[in-house]
C-alpha cells in the first residue's frame, strides 16, 4: 500500500520529489516549508517553490518557525505518517521530530556523501572541480548529514556546467531516487549502509567575499569557480568604463587559448588571460542589467585590449 507521507521542502530544487511521490499514489498527510518572505522591488511577500506546487496538488501546508517546541511536535505527530521525505528543507530537525514516525525522516542530498555534507553541496563540487556528483537518498539522523544512505544516483561533471545546469540535472533524477526509495521502505527492503569515515567535506554556504574572480589562478580554476557561482550570488569582477568602475557578473566562459599578465584582455571577444591559460567570457550581466550573451554586451560595452580587468 502507499506510504502516508509528511514533505519538508522549500526551494525548486525540491519541487519534483514533492510532484514525484503525489504523482506515485502516496498520501502526503501535510507539507511543511519555510514562512512566506518579502522579496523583489514591492518587497511583496512571495511563498516558497514548494508551497506553490503544494497548493497546486491540493495538499495542506504549514509554515512553522520552529520544530523544537511541544506543540510543534504534537502537531507533527497528529499527522500519523509512515515516514517523512526531506528535500532542502532549511530548517534542522531535532531528535524528537526525527523520532515522531515510524519509519523514519528520508534526506535527498545534492552530492556524493560523505563528500560535501552541508549547505551549498551543488555549488562547492563544481568550484572544486569535483568529477562527478550525484543525489543520494539518506535516513536522517541527529548529525549534520550523518545518517545511513540507501539509494545513489551518480553524475558525471563537465566543464560547461554551471551550479544551476547541475541544479537542474540532479533535481529530476532525486525525484526518481526518492520515489524508488519509497517503494522500496513500503516493501521492507530498503537496505541503509553507514557513510564512509574517509573523505568526509563540508560545503559551508557560499559567502559574499568568495564571489570576486582572481584572475591569478590556472584558467581551469577560475571556470570552475565562475561556474560554480552562477547565476547566483554570480562570479564578477570591475572594469573602467568611462573612467568609473562597473561591476560585470559572468555567468558561463570556456577555456581557450591564450596567456598574459593576469586580467588582460587579450582581444575584442572577452578574452582574458589568467595565472596560467586564458578563459573567453560568454554570458555576462551589468550591474543592474538582465544576463546577456557576450557579443550582445560588446555591442553596446566595446572593451578592447590593452584593457585589464580587476
Amino acid at each position: 500500500m502507499p506510504l502516508r507521507l509528511i514533505f519538508m521542502g522549500t526551494p525548486d530544487f525540491a519541487v519534483p520529489t514533492l510532484r514525484e511521490l503525489h504523482a506515485q499514489g502516496h498520501e502526503i498527510a501535510a507539507v511543511y516549508t519555510r514562512a512566506a518572505k518579502p522579496a523583489g522591488r514591492g518587497m511583496k511577500l512571495q511563498i516558497t517553490p514548494v508551497e506553490k506546487a503544494a497548493r497546486e496538488l491540493g495538499l495542506p501546508v504549514l509554515t512553522p518557525s520552529t520544530l523544537r517546541t511541544p506543540e510543534a511536535e504534537a502537531e507533527f505527530r497528529a499527522h500519523n505518517a509512515d515516514a517523512a521525505v526531506v528535500v532542502a528543507y532549511g530548517m534542522i530537525l531535532p531528535a524528537n521530530i526525527l523520532n515522531a514516525v515510524p519509519r523514519g525522516c528520508f534526506n535527498l542530498h545534492a552530492s556524493l556523501l560523505p563528500r560535501w555534507r552541508g549547505a551549498a553541496p551543488i555549488q562547492r563540487a563544481i568550484m572544486t572541480g569535483d568529477a562527478e556528483s550525484g543525489v543520494m537518498v539518506m535516513k536522517m539522523d541527529v548529525g549534520l548529514d550523518t545518517g545511513d544512505v540507501a539509494m545513489t544516483d551518480r553524475l558525471q561533471i563537465t566543464d560547461a556546467m554551471t551550479a544551476q545546469d547541475l541544479h537542474d540535472a540532479l533535481a529530476p533524477r532525486g525525484a526518481g531516487l526518492m520515489a524508488q526509495a519509497m517503494v522500496a521502505l513500503e516493501q521492507g527492503s530498503l537496505n541503509l549502509k553507514p557513510q564512509g569515515e574517509e573523505g568526509v567535506t563540508y560545503a559551508a554556504k557560499i559567502g559574499k567575499a568568495e564571489a570576486k574572480i582572481d584572475w591569478a589562478r590556472p584558467a581551469h580554476d577560475v571556470l570552475r569557480h565562475i561556474h560554480g557561482l552562477s547565476p547566483f550570488p554570480g562570479a564578477w569582477f570591475e572594469v573602467a568604463i568611462d573612467g568609473a568602475p562597473v561591476r560585470i557578473k559572468v555567468l558561463r566562459c570556456e577555456l581557450v587559448k591564450g596567456s598574459g599578465a593576469p586580467g588582460a584582455l587579450l582581444d575584442d571577444r572577452l578574452t582574458i588571460a589568467c595565472g596560467e591559460g586564458a578563459i573567453r567570457l560568454l554570458d555576462v550581466q551589468r550591474a543592474g542589467k538582465q544576463p546577456m550573451r557576450a557579443l550582445d554586451f560588446l555591442r553596446g560595452t566595446p572593451l578592447i585590449p590593452p584593457l585589464s580587468v580587476m
